[in-house]
């Protein structure tokens, strides 16, 4: 079993460079699926799900080349084989061959998805777009059969506006017959990637990235070549770790405006975020008050980092209060952080920081990706050695941190362990 081992104390300076969008890449690879031709997708990050995903690929006979980043898929060959359980339990994420393959087979089953679970996280506006496009969505044996004799455009509102959601249903309704619109649509920017792949293999679509989405059906998409957008919650996550360890900080590779959200509430503790066109900069800081934050669809603050935010806020002068809207269970990391020293508690979809505390090193789990990712930052906060334990969920969405982050000073190696 891999643990991560993690000395604090170590002051961090130097540059860190931010790999490309894990939440782009597990929509952007499924969607290699609907062109006639060879897709290459630049800057992808290494990690579990990406792997994953070229799997499945090979697996319904794709032909898939992966390195250095860049993923080139041929899709000329690929069948509508059933997807029933293995590769697919891995990861969430793999519902978007549901709408791949329903665009373009007119068809597929697909095993119930995997993940972090993190309360329930329904399918139900996926399908309810599925339906509405013309096809027949039932649930058999633990998996979801999806079948249509044609696709037709239609008019679909989303109950809530989730990025899921919206990216399947662009998925099967660039191929369908007439226009189709998404109506409160989510606004992310890894949508607005999505739809640059598609627009750039033929389709065409409108409105991405606003709450109203055009799509007109073409006959057909053709290969392109495409580059990722950098992971705005691996940016996030980094510069949380600057402000609570570093002494001088730069993160590379970074679109700005994407981490609005988290810039606002980082100045608003007094933390000094200086911004350049591809890069932020975290000074060293001095001292920093509490603050709360509140979890909202994009532009709001993502979910994402409420968890690794949490970490921050133990050294924080005062109470904060963070209430995910999003998810209900994403608080497990509390008594994580408990064990190290902290002081939170929980109630409902709220947890209750104090600081500042000084965290101690202990052997804490891994519950899910972001909490994860909290760990680590307040193990690189912590007097002694800290152990995480499954660590499988952090590789899921931070390609190479150890490297990353022992080249700016951090003590953090990867161990194996007898169990």
């Amino acid at each position: 079993m891999d643990v991560f081992k993690v000395n604090g104390g170590n002051r961090l300076k130097g540059t860190i460079k931010v790999s490309g969008a894990k939440n782009s890449a597990v929509a952007l690879i499924p969607a290699t699926i609907l062109a006639d031709s060879k897709v290459t997708i630049e800057g992808l990050p290494e990690i579990l799900d990406v792997w994953t995903l070229k799997s499945l690929l090979e697996e319904i006979g794709g032909e898939v080349t992966f390195e250095d980043g860049d993923m080139t898929v041929d899709p000329t060959k690929m069948i509508d084989m059933p997807l029933p359980n293995g590769n697919v339990k891995k990861l969430r994420a793999s519902y978007y061959l549901m709408g791949a393959m329903l665009g373009r087979f007119k068809q597929a089953v697909i095993g119930l998805p995997g993940g972090c679970y993190l309360g329930p996280r329904p399918i139900d506006q996926h399908i309810k777009g599925f339906e509405a496009l013309g096809a027949t969505v039932t649930n058999e044996h633990g998996a979801i059969y999806l079948r249509a004799e044609k696709l037709t455009g239609a008019k679909i509102y989303l109950d809530v506006s989730s990025v899921g959601a919206t990216i399947n249903i662009m998925l099967a309704a660039v191929l369908a017959e007439g226009q189709t619109i998404i109506e409160n649509a989510a606004k992310e920017p890894e949508i607005i990637d999505v739809a640059t792949l598609l627009t750039s293999m033929g389709a065409r679509i409108k409105g991405a990235g606003t709450n109203v989405i055009r799509i007109d059906g073409v006959e057909s998409l053709h290969g392109t070549t495409h580059t990722i957008i950098p992971d705005r919650i691996e940016a996030g996550t980094y510069m949380l770790l600057a402000a609570a360890i570093g002494d001088g900080v730069v993160i590379d590779n970074v679109i700005p405006m994407h981490v609005d959200s988290l810039t606002a509430k980082m100045r608003e503790m007094g933390i000094e975020v200086i911004e350049d066109e591809e890069s932020i900069t975290i000074p060293k800081v001095e001292q920093m008050k509490a603050v709360d934050i509140k979890t909202l669809v994009y532009p709001g603050f993502p979910t994402d980092l409420q968890q690794p935010f949490a970490a921050l806020l133990t050294q924080a002068n005062g109470m904060a209060v963070i209430t995910d809207t999003i998810y209900s269970a994403r608080f497990k990391h509390i008594a994580e952080l408990n064990r190290m020293g902290a002081t939170g508690k929980v109630e409902g979809r709220t947890s209750i920081i104090t600081g500042p505390t000084e965290l101690t090193g202990a052997t804490v789990t891994a519950t899910d990706l972001r909490a994860g990712a909290a760990l680590v930052i307040a193990g690189l906060i912590a007097h002694g050695e800290t152990i995480i334990h499954d660590i499988y969920h952090i590789e899921r969405g931070y390609s190479h941190i150890v490297e990353k982050l022992t080249a700016i000073g951090a003590d953090i190696r990867k161990v194996e362990i007898k169990d």
